[in-house]
Parts: C-alpha cells; sequence; structure tokens
C-alpha cells in the first residue's frame, strides 16, 4: 500500500480524527459531530459534518467519500451524491451527503462512523475530439449488455 500524507485541521473539539479500522483498510473512517442524534426519515437528506479539513499532497491526489457498508445494506444510510469527491484545492470542512433509502427512519448518533474517506491518485486528461474510435469486442454495448 503505497502511503500520502494529509494534514487535516480541527474545526470542532468534538472531531475524530480519520482513522482506518484494520491494517488492511483502503478507506478512513468518518465520524458524524452532531449537538445531538440526528433522525433522518426515509429518503430524506442531510449534511452531516465531521469537524475538520485536510489538504491533499498535490493535485495528483484526491480524496473520495463513500457510504459505510455495513450502514448501507442494513440501515439504508447512503452517500446522497453517491460517491463525494474532494478535490485538492478544497479547504473546507469535510461534510458527508447522507441519505436514508431505507424504509425505516435511522438515527444517527453523536461521533458515530457514518462514511469513509479514500485517498486515490488522480489523473487530468487532455480531451481530444476525433472522427472515430477504435473498436472493441464489447462496441457500444453498455447497461446490461454483457450479461449477468
Amino acid at each position: 500500500m503505497q502511503q500520502a500524507t494529509v494534514k487535516y485541521k480541527v474545526l470542532d473539539a468534538r472531531a475524530k480524527a480519520p482513522a482506518y479500522a484494520t491494517a488492511g483498510a483502503a478507506a478512513a473512517d468518518l465520524c458524524a459531530v452532531l449537538d445531538a442524534p440526528l433522525t433522518l426519515a426515509p429518503m430524506q437528506r442531510a449534511l452531516v459534518p465531521t469537524g475538520f479539513a485536510i489538504e491533499l499532497p498535490d493535485a495528483g491526489t484526491v480524496a473520495l467519500v463513500y457510504a459505510r457498508s455495513g450502514l448501507s445494506i442494513k440501515h439504508g444510510l447512503c452517500m446522497a451524491n453517491g460517491v463525494g469527491v474532494i478535490d485538492s484545492d478544497y479547504r473546507g470542512e469535510v461534510k458527508v451527503p447522507l441519505v436514508t433509502a431505507g424504509a425505516e427512519p435511522y438515527t444517527i448518533q453523536p461521533g458515530e462512523r457514518v462514511a469513509q474517506l479514500c485517498i486515490a491518485p488522480v489523473y487530468t486528461a487532455a480531451f481530444v475530439p476525433a472522427d472515430g474510435l477504435s473498436g472493441t469486442a464489447r462496441g457500444e454495448g453498455g447497461f446490461g449488455s454483457t450479461g449477468k
């Protein structure tokens, strides 16, 4: 596993630094900084603060915020935007956009682990117009074209 140095600044004394739950974890847990428990009704969205900001090492890295798999499968608590993208030049508080996709309300407790933060490399693309693209066996087939 490669390692990147990511600086963080505490914005709220209750904040917990991102932490890896196991030695093999690819993403660090993010914890909610709340004044009181927050109950989300089905399909309700909320922007949950973490109480800290980060500084990525350079423009070649991105921080990606993902749902915690246990919360999503057991309670329907998911990222409202699928995956959160924190660009290298952002210095504001890390916040987690959550939605309850389950049939029951879910209550987020202060300090609860609500998401995961993964630091990844980024490539910027030089988009070049072309009259045609190279052929592949798959071609234009998508959205289930390769079977189950």
